[in-house]
């Protein structure tokens, strides 16, 4: 009799997240399906029992239990107050490899100024939490009422202020908003269940998924470089390279001449291509990366 295969029931989050997360996971390995309306998402790994669910309620369905582990925002396990292990950071987000902030904002001709201007006004946030403790840190009594969605248009003929996230700051702007000041900065984490953690299956599955998806977000700014050398321009060569570690160099069957490999920062490119080429390289080679693992 076959032993039941072991599966980890693991969160991905719906909406804002969603798009980046799955290219993010199909970066470290996996390749992840869903239908238009379908919670549950197809994973090409059957270890993985994936469930789709918003970010802002992952965290609570990872504490109790109902979920092994899951991606969710810093700023919702704050917000929920929920009691999981934080086993990665993972810096990306909708528009790009940067954490997200929540952020007080008000209208551009307010004469609300600083923090302590929000003394007996109204905000609308769909962080009613961490709005208060900011505002109690600052012992400031305020109204925070939760916000439905549409926050950026509810100020000022609704509401003083509104707490909202935010990447680039543009749907501020583009509502005539101007920043007040940033209470939170928050990026993706990966969190488990605490009993969750302690089973040494599920804990080393979860691990193996950390490890992949730090090495995918490791690789997102970074190339490979090959190339050909005279070994007698290898010095000049290797001081043009800002390696991650030292160059992999091998002899080729050509007497005197050496290959090259490297991992370098892909904005740098640019810049180190003619200078190798200079100092004697000769077929180089650019080429994208996966995943670089530490």
């Amino acid at each position: 009799m076959s032993t039941p295969r072991q599966t980890l029931r693991f969160a991905l989050p719906k909406g804002s997240l969603q798009e980046s997360t799955f290219e993010m996971m199909a970066r470290a390995g996996w390749h992840i399906k869903v239908g238009s309306r379908s919670y549950m998402p197809s994973v090409d790994d059957p270890e993985i029992d994936a469930r789709l669910i918003r970010a802002q309620e992952i965290s609570r369905y990872v504490e109790h239990g109902a979920l092994d582990a899951g991606l969710t925002g810093y700023d919702w396990i704050l917000e929920n107050g929920s009691d999981v292990v934080e086993v990665a950071s993972l810096v990306y987000a909708k528009q790009g490899l940067r954490p997200v902030r929540w952020v007080l904002a008000v209208p551009n001709d307010s004469p609300i100024r600083t923090v302590k201007d929000l003394q007996g006004k109204r905000i609308a946030t769909e962080a009613v939490n961490l709005t208060r403790k900011y505002l109690e840190r600052h012992k400031v009594k305020a109204d925070v009422e939760f916000s439905w969605g549409a926050t950026e248009v509810k100020a000022p003929e609704l509401v003083d202020a509104i707490c909202e996230l935010t990447e680039t700051g543009s749907s501020l702007r583009a509502n005539n908003l101007r920043i007040l000041e940033t209470i939170l900065e928050s990026t993706t984490r990966l969190v488990a269940n605490k009993q969750a953690w302690k089973n040494p299956w599920k804990r080393r599955k979860i691990e193996t998924i950390a490890m992949l998806m730090q090495g995918a977000l490791r690789a997102e700014e970074k190339v490979g470089l090959k190339m050909n050398a005279p070994k007698k321009n290898l010095k000049q060569i290797i001081k043009a390279l800002p390696a991650l570690r030292n160059p992999t160099i091998s002899p080729l069957s050509l007497g005197g001449w050496v290959a090259i490999e490297t991992i370098v920062d892909e904005k740098i490119v640019r810049e180190i291509i003619p200078a190798l080429k200079q100092a004697g390289a000769e077929g180089i080679i650019e080429y994208p990366l996966n995943k670089v693992i530490n």
